[in-house]
C-alpha cells in the first residue's frame, strides 16, 4: 500500500484532499485510514488543548452532503469511540452549525469536526476542525497531521460504541437559534409574512434556511430552489462566487419579483445576496452590505477586508459609513485572525469579511457564518419594506469599477516563492521609476503633452500583500500583484473607472514584467 502523505492534505486551515475515485488523474489519498489517522491526530491535539484525558473528550461529527461524507464521518466517529472519546454524530450538518455545538448547552462539545471541501467537484472531500475558541489555525492543523503521521499512542482502546449518540436535531437547535434573532428584532409570530425570498441552497447544507427558518416565520420561500441535498450537485457549483451559480438566483428573484435571494456555498460558512431589483450583492458589494448593516450600532469601527477589495469601497465604507478600513491578505483565517488581533489591541472591529463572502462578525464569535450574515440581511429588508424600501437601499451609494480583470501568471522557474518575491520587488520599483515615462509617452502621442502633468502613480502603503498601485490622471484605477502561498502562479487584478482602463494598465505592467525570469505574462 502506498504510504500516506499527510502534509499534502493540508490546505491552510482545513483539510483536503480526494475521496472518491473517478475523475482521470485524481487519485484517491484521503482514505478510511487518513481519516483513522487525521481523527487520531485531533484527539492528541484537543486533549493538550482542554487538559482533558481523551476519554473525557466531547466531540461532534458533522457533514455536508457529498456523496463521500457519510463514510468518512463514520469512519471519525468509529475511530474516536474506539478511544473512549464521548462522540455525537450529528450528520447532515452546516460548519458554523458545528462550531456552535460548542456553545449550545445541549450539546457543549469539547471539540467539533466537519467533513467537508466547501465548493469543490465531487470527488474532494476534507475536515474543518473547532475547539470552543473558534476554528483551528494553519499551525494548529500541521500538529494534527504531524501526530497523524506519527506513531504517538492515545492509550487503551475501547471497543465499544456505548460513548456513540445520535444527534441529528443539531440543525434544529441551530435553526432556532437563528429564528431568535429575527423575532428579538421583528417581534413574534410571523414578523416576516409579506416579504418573499429566494433561497438557493445549490444543493448543499443550506436548504434549512428557507424551510426551517425563514418559512416557519412567515416568509413566502415558493421560489427557492436546489433546497434538496444532492452530493452530486446536479445544477450548479454551490458557490457565491461562481457566474452560473449567481446567474441562477438573480433570475429566481427577477422572475418570482422576490424582495430578496440568497446563495450559499456547500457548508453555509459563505453567502451572497440578490436585491429586489435582481442585481448580485455580492464581492464588494457583499462587503459593504455587511458593514452597512453594523455601522449604525457601532459608528467609526474597523471593517478588516482581503486585498483585493476596490477603491469605490473604500471610499463607501471611510466616506459613507463613516468607518475604518483595515486592507489585509486574502485568506479568511487572515483576515479573521487580523480582526480578533485588532480588538486585543484595543482596535474595535466589529466585522472581517473577505470578498469570498466569509463574514465574521465580532458579536457572532468572529465566526465565518453565511447564515448569520444572510439573518441580518433578512432583518434589515423586513424593516425597510415598512418604510416601503428595498435592501439595494442599503448600497445604494456604493459605487462599481467599469472595468475589472483577474489574471492568474504561471511561474514557470523552480522556486516559485522566491520568483514571486521577486516580481514584486521588481514592480513596485518600475512602477515608481519607469511608468511614468511610459504614460507621458503614451499620453503625449495621443493628447498632447499637456495632459500628463497630472498623472499620479501611487504605491499604496501600508500594504500587507503583493504589491498595490495606483493611478489617478490620464490613466486611471489600480492594481495588486500578489504570489500564490501555495501554488506556482501570481494572481493579478486590475480595475478602472476608465474605458480601457484594464487594458492600459495591463499594457504598462506586460512591459514590466517582460523583464522578469519565469513570470509567464504572456496572458497580459
Amino acid at each position: 500500500m502506498k504510504e500516506l502523505n499527510f502534509k499534502s492534505l493540508q490546505n491552510g486551515s482545513d483539510i483536503r484532499g480526494i475521496a472518491l475515485p473517478g475523475v482521470e488523474g485524481e487519485e484517491v489519498n484521503l482514505t478510511d485510514t487518513a481519516a483513522e489517522r487525521i481523527s487520531k491526530g485531533f484527539l492528541i491535539w484537543l486533549s493538550a488543548k482542554t487538559g482533558k484525558s481523551v476519554s473525557d473528550l466531547v466531540v461532534s461529527v458533522g457533514r455536508d452532503p457529498r456523496l463521500s461524507g457519510g463514510n468518512l464521518s463514520e469512519t471519525i466517529c468509529r475511530t474516536m469511540v474506539r478511544y473512549g472519546v464521548h462522540v455525537m454524530n450529528c450528520s447532515l450538518a452546516s460548519t458554523p452549525a458545528m462550531f456552535m455545538s460548542t456553545i449550545f448547552e445541549e450539546t457543549n462539545a469539547d471539540g467539533a469536526v466537519m467533513v467537508t471541501a466547501s465548493h469543490l467537484p465531487f470527488n474532494r472531500n476534507g475536515m474543518k476542525f473547532f475547539s470552543r475558541e473558534g476554528g483551528l489555525e494553519k499551525r494548529d492543523i500541521t500538529e494534527i497531521l504531524t501526530a497523524a503521521g506519527s506513531d504517538a499512542k492515545l492509550g487503551a482502546l475501547h471497543p465499544t460504541r456505548e460513548n456513540f449518540v445520535e444527534f441529528p436535531s443539531l440543525m434544529k437547535r441551530y435553526s432556532d437559534h437563528l429564528k431568535g434573532l429575527i423575532t428579538a428584532k421583528l417581534g413574534e409570530g410571523k414578523p416576516l409574512e409579506g416579504l418573499k425570498i429566494a433561497v438557493d441552497a445549490g444543493n448543499g447544507s443550506g436548504g434549512f434556511f428557507a424551510k426551517k427558518v425563514l418559512e416557519p416565520l412567515g416568509a413566502d420561500i415558493s421560489a427557492s430552489q436546489f433546497l434538496e441535498p444532492d452530493g452530486s450537485f446536479p445544477n450548479h457549483q454551490p458557490n457565491p462566487e461562481n457566474e452560473e451559480a449567481m446567474g441562477y438566483i438573480t433570475r429566481a428573484v427577477k422572475e418570482n419579483h422576490c424582495d430578496l435571494g440568497i446563495i450559499f456555498d456547500t457548508d453555509v460558512d459563505r453567502s451572497s445576496a440578490v436585491d429586489e431589483h435582481g442585481r448580485e450583492v455580492n464581492r464588494n458589494a457583499i462587503v459593504a452590505m455587511a458593514a452597512a448593516l453594523i455601522a449604525g450600532d457601532h459608528p467609526g469601527t474597523t471593517v478588516v477586508t482581503d486585498s483585493i477589495t476596490s477603491t469605490e469601497l473604500h471610499t463607501f465604507l471611510e466616506e459613507d459609513l463613516k468607518l475604518k478600513h483595515f486592507r489585509f491578505r486574502r485568506g479568511y483565517r487572515n483576515v479573521i485572525n487580523k480582526g480578533i488581533e485588532l480588538n486585543e489591541d484595543g482596535i474595535d472591529c466589529q466585522l472581517a469579511i473577505e470578498t469570498s463572502g466569509h463574514a465574521a462578525f465580532k458579536e457572532n464569535y468572529f465566526l465565518d457564518d453565511g447564515a448569520y450574515l444572510a439573518t441580518l440581511i433578512v432583518i434589515r429588508t423586513a424593516l425597510l419594506k415598512k418604510e416601503g424600501k428595498g435592501i439595494s437601499s442599503v448600497i445604494e451609494n456604493l459605487k462599481e469599477p467599469l472595468e475589472s480583470r483577474e489574471v492568474r501568471m504561471k511561474i514557470t522557474g523552480g522556486d516559485f516563492s522566491e520568483i514571486g518575491d521577486r516580481a514584486i520587488d521588481y514592480t513596485r520599483r518600475w512602477m515608481e521609476h519607469n511608468a511614468p515615462d511610459m504614460i507621458a509617452n503614451t499620453c503625449s502621442a495621443q493628447n498632447g503633452p499637456a495632459v500628463v502633468k497630472d498623472q499620479k502613480i501611487i504605491i499604496v502603503e501600508p500594504n500587507f500583500e503583493g504589491v498595490r498601485v495606483e493611478f489617478e490622471g490620464p490613466v486611471t484605477g489600480w492594481f495588486l500583484l500578489r504570489k500564490s502561498l501555495h501554488d506556482p502562479i501570481m494572481p493579478l487584478n486590475i480595475e478602472s473607472q476608465q474605458e480601457g482602463g484594464c487594458r492600459r494598465i495591463a499594457d504598462l505592467l506586460r512591459h514590466c514584467l517582460n523583464n522578469v525570469p519565469d513570470v509567464d505574462s504572456s496572458e497580459l
